[in-house]
């Protein structure tokens, strides 16, 4: 995705059980010609979680997409809580690092389109088919508003805490070279099994057997 403009829009103090990060808001205007996606936004937002200096040495990193179910409610059908605290242990333990955390609800289609993939996912259908079987793509999102915040803060290079192939191509493709992944691999629970396969299977994420 190709943006006009990305902004900075608020930083501010964000004290939390891991310790004091600085909290960073952006927005991005998306080109003239680039079509939005599923939510229909001409303008994305995403915020920044900062702590200690990110200049001295290339950063550990973690892309987050949005999940409230997963990130507020503790849902226990997919593995984003848990990747988002192992996040924040990591960071906070090597004493820097930054979480790009994106409003990418439900891999980009949406909370009220992710509940109805739910309603899917209840008859049978995995995560793939079900938004398929709504009309969307398996995933719908795009990393080029991490990619563009980076290089504001001028982070050329990082090290990126994901199991996700897709998010270090999008990176390097926008010119932050990313210098080592880092695995975002978590104990699943039995519930979340299905969801992890097929990450691995049809996703090409890179987590081990279940």
């Amino acid at each position: 995705m190709a943006y006009s403009s990305v902004v900075k829009v608020a930083e501010a103090r964000l004290p939390t059980a891991w310790g004091e990060f600085r909290i960073l808001g952006f927005e991005g205007t998306l080109a003239n010609g680039q079509q939005p996606g599923p939510q229909g936004k001409q303008v994305e937002e995403a915020v920044a979680l900062i702590y200690g200096d990110i200049d001295e040495q290339p950063p550990i990193v973690r892309i987050h997409s949005q999940c409230l179910t997963g990130d507020v409610f503790h849902s226990l059908r997919c593995d984003c809580r848990q990747q988002l605290e192992l996040a924040l242990d990591t960071i906070t333990t090597n004493g820097s690092g930054m979480i790009l955390y994106e409003e990418q609800e439900g891999r980009g289609i949406g909370l009220m389109a992710k509940l109805r993939a739910y309603e899917l996912q209840d008859q049978g259908l995995d995560t793939i088919e079900a938004n398929l079987r709504l009309g969307y793509r398996s995933d719908h999102r795009d990393f080029g508003l991490p990619a563009e915040i980076l290089r504001l803060l001028h982070v050329p290079a990082v090290r990126l805490l994901t199991n996700n192939p897709e998010k270090v191509q999008a990176l390097e493709s926008h010119g932050v070279k990313v210098i080592e992944r880092l695995s975002a691999e978590v104990t699943p629970n039995a519930l979340a099994a299905k969801y992890l396969q097929v990450k691995r299977e049809k996703m090409g994420h890179l987590i081990g057997a279940l």
